[in-house]
């Protein structure tokens, strides 16, 4: 650090508030203090700053799958809210088990995260007692409930599911499909199916388990359950599949089989990923605030580390019905 401040013409003091507060540095002599690391090579000694500083600067973020983009954008916009307050992502797939969870838990606290960030309420009692014990900030993200470890930021996946059906019915749908995700240790997929029910049984629809598949989250897996379910019952009339990659599945074996959406059968998704506007026809869905999950997740957590008060602990940023042709 001597040498980056010699090079930069500063003093080691105002180096290292350069790397651990960017934000409160000069941009000319930010400029000056990054082009010396550039030419110097330099790299941090993290592990002795946080004995120093009691902080890391790193937010651990642990999500049920990196592959699925819903969950990207999530991140991203995290990321854009803390990198340029100083603070990175330490970013952990948990392959929607939560054992794995439980040790990434276990694996990011020995690191000495600032703050932790978790998907969905669900989790095990290993988990929970360890989060307990670290004492930092838990931010659960992506869906809602009472009485959250900490704070809680997302939606309700039970009132958004309930909507996307109720508007099918609405539509003159009585016959009705839905596509789901795996349940267990999946409480998005709990609350979404449960939404389903509740809209029906408002509606006065026997409900039929037979009229249910729960499957994991491929396009391929879309296609399979609609031929599961139309072979179940011929009278199909509509599909609610809750998440777009299952209804976009759906919507492609529908072209394979040259059936007429929405004229034969009427396709709704959850999650209004990027392509879902572009399919043909367009996929009617719901549409989640991802990148304000994130945005608010990584705000929530700079106030906290500020140390200001936590506010609210159920932070519900709604959903939107997105009405296309396809439903």
């Amino acid at each position: 650090m001597r040498d980056v401040a010699l090079e930069a013409g500063v003093g080691t003091i105002t180096v290292s508030r350069a790397l651990q507060h960017p934000d409160r540095v000069a941009a000319a002599t930010l400029k000056r203090i990054n082009d010396a690391v550039g030419k110097l090579h330099y790299v941090p000694n993290l592990a002795a700053g946080t004995l120093r500083s009691a902080r890391s600067r790193m937010v651990a973020v642990i999500v049920p799958s990196i592959s699925n983009s819903i969950f990207s954008e999530t991140l991203q916009a995290m990321s854009e809210v803390l990198r340029p307050a100083g603070y990175h992502l330490l970013i952990g797939d948990s392959n929607y088990s939560l054992l794995e969870e439980e040790s990434l838990v276990r694996t990011f606290l020995a690191r000495r995260p600032d703050a932790i960030v978790l998907t969905g309420y669900t989790h095990s009692p290993q988990a929970l007692e360890l989060l307990e014990r670290a004492g930092l900030p838990v931010i659960e993200i992506w869906n809602l409930c009472r009485k959250p470890i900490d704070t809680i930021v997302g939606l309700s996946n039970y009132e958004a599911s309930k909507a996307m059906t109720q508007y099918l019915i609405s539509k003159g749908h009585r016959a009705i499909g839905y596509i789901g995700g795996l349940r267990e240790h999946n409480d998005r997929s709990v609350q979404r199916e449960a939404g389903f029910l509740r809209a029906l049984k408002d509606a006065g629809i026997a409900s039929d388990t037979s009229r249910i598949v729960r499957t994991t989250f491929e396009f391929e897996s879309g296609g399979v359950a609609l031929n599961a379910l139309m072979n179940r019952h011929p009278d199909l009339d509509s599909v609610f599949a809750a998440s777009d990659i299952l209804a976009i599945g759906v919507l492609l074996e529908c072209l394979r089989l040259k059936i007429r959406v929405p004229q034969q059968l009427a396709v709704a998704g959850f999650d209004d990923m990027g392509v879902s506007s572009r399919m043909t026809p367009p996929l009617t869905t719901v549409r989640v605030p991802r990148t304000e999950i994130g945005r608010v997740t990584a705000e929530r957590i700079l106030a906290r580390l500020a140390g200001e008060e936590s506010g609210k602990r159920v932070i519900d940023l709604g959903f939107e019905i997105v009405s296309r042709e396809s439903a």
